[in-house]
């Protein structure tokens, strides 16, 4: 390394069953009442009472937002960020999915910085003032958002997925429990560890990874690769669930500070446009995009595919490589992962889209951090292929 890196995490983290029962010393040590940033689901399994009755035991009190509903819009935004104003908060607790995080981390900075979140995108504006004591507890095992200083939140005046990477993003607190992920239906298990394998995936494969990140985007892996198709299968397996919980923490520290790739750069758009899940969208160009990524990344790969396939030491990088995009592209088969013709998308309406999603891919930034740095036009032929891409076809390690 010819200079001098940062890593950044969370101040503490606590992880391993029945560590939701932490929520209230440490919502204590923050504040006196919290908001709780969550959606209908949590409510409806009873987890926000769970947690009410948490703080509660330590005579702290608490409001709710369960308005969030799939990706994180502005809107949530400012409808939290007026609950939280209007009921005196003095802390933020997200329970959900990476959608009540990310909009729990642009509350935790707007309530001290002010502004629309969009004007934090890019850097135009620093959150320099102390933001909000922020509590980040993910029900499933995927988006690694509770150990991220990112958040991404869609502009819904334009149809942008504005990602926004500062360090006052970052949660004080994550509490990751795997008994909370034992709700999560079969859909999600595989979308979320998808997601998970991507982030860990990208996070070695960037041009930003650091032997920090590389360290826990390697672990990240194996524990996905052992222990999600077990979670798809036996949603009930709580030492699998567990290990995808820890996983997808790790992948989530490792690409919070090497960033992602160009899955993400171009999954994002999808999900503005056409509303896939941030989760689904990366499972459903993970294997392409490695695919184009390929020469520029063969030795790295090759690391990839002996966690997948400890015996294959007797093949080349080369060869290893290949198998290592083979193997994602079964696991996406496996897991039931739709391209995204079967998602529902409509052709015309896509093939139309591809312009303005590549322009807006290339404007996150993500892209750059690619082993491979695609074109525009790059891009859009990208979507193409991923359109009506079959998770089924055989590389030539397979054969």
């Amino acid at each position: 390394m010819d200079k001098p890196v940062v890593f950044r995490t969370p101040q503490t983290i606590h992880y391993g069953r029945k560590a939701f029962e932490k929520v209230g010393e440490e919502t204590l040590a923050k504040g006196k009442k919290a908001l709780i940033i969550s959606d209908k689901v949590m409510e409806k399994l009873g987890y926000i009472e769970e947690c009410r009755n948490l703080l509660l035991k330590l005579k702290v009190e608490s409001a709710f937002y369960t308005g969030v509903d799939s990706e994180p819009t502005d809107v949530y935004v400012a409808e939290s960020l007026e609950i939280f104003k209007k009921e005196n908060c003095d802390v933020i607790i997200s329970l959900g999915g990476g959608s009540c995080i990310d909009t729990a981390k642009a509350i935790s900075v707007l309530a001290t910085n002010g502004g629309y979140i969009g004007d934090y995108m890019g850097g135009k504006k620093i959150a320099d003032k102390q933001p909000i004591p922020h509590i980040s507890i993910p029900t499933t095992a995927g988006t690694g958002s509770e150990a991220t200083d990112a958040t991404i939140i869609t502009n819904t005046t334009n149809d942008v997925k504005m990602m926004i990477k500062q360090p006052a993003f970052m949660p004080e607190v994550a509490i990751v429990d795997p008994l909370l992920t034992l709700s999560s239906p079969k859909g999600v298990t595989a979308a979320t560890g998808v997601d998970a394998l991507s982030h860990a995936i990208e996070a070695y494969l960037s041009k930003k990874a650091q032997p920090m990140t590389d360290m826990l985007a390697l672990s990240a892996v194996e524990k996905i690769v052992k222990n999600l198709k077990t979670t798809f299968e036996d949603g009930k397996n709580i030492d699998a669930r567990e290990a995808m919980s820890l996983g997808s923490l790790q992948a989530g520290m490792a690409f919070s500070n090497a960033s992602v790739c160009l899955v993400h750069g171009m999954s994002r758009p999808i999900g503005a446009l056409f509303h896939v899940p941030h989760g689904i969208s990366n499972a459903m160009l993970l294997p392409a995009v490695l695919e184009f990524s390929i020469d520029a990344c063969i030795d790295r790969l090759a690391d990839l595919a002996r966690i997948f396939k400890p015996d294959c030491g007797n093949l080349s990088n080369k060869e290893a490589a290949e198998l290592a995009v083979f193997e994602v592209k079964k696991l996406c088969q496996e897991l039931e992962i739709p391209n995204l013709k079967g998602w529902g998308i409509q052709p015309e309406a896509f093939k139309n889209a591809t312009s303005k999603m590549a322009e807006d891919a290339l404007a996150s930034g993500s892209p750059n951090n690619n082993p491979k740095v695609p074109i525009k036009q790059e891009i859009e032929e990208l979507y193409q292929v991923c359109f009506d891409y079959q998770f089924s076809s055989e590389s030539m390690v397979a054969k």
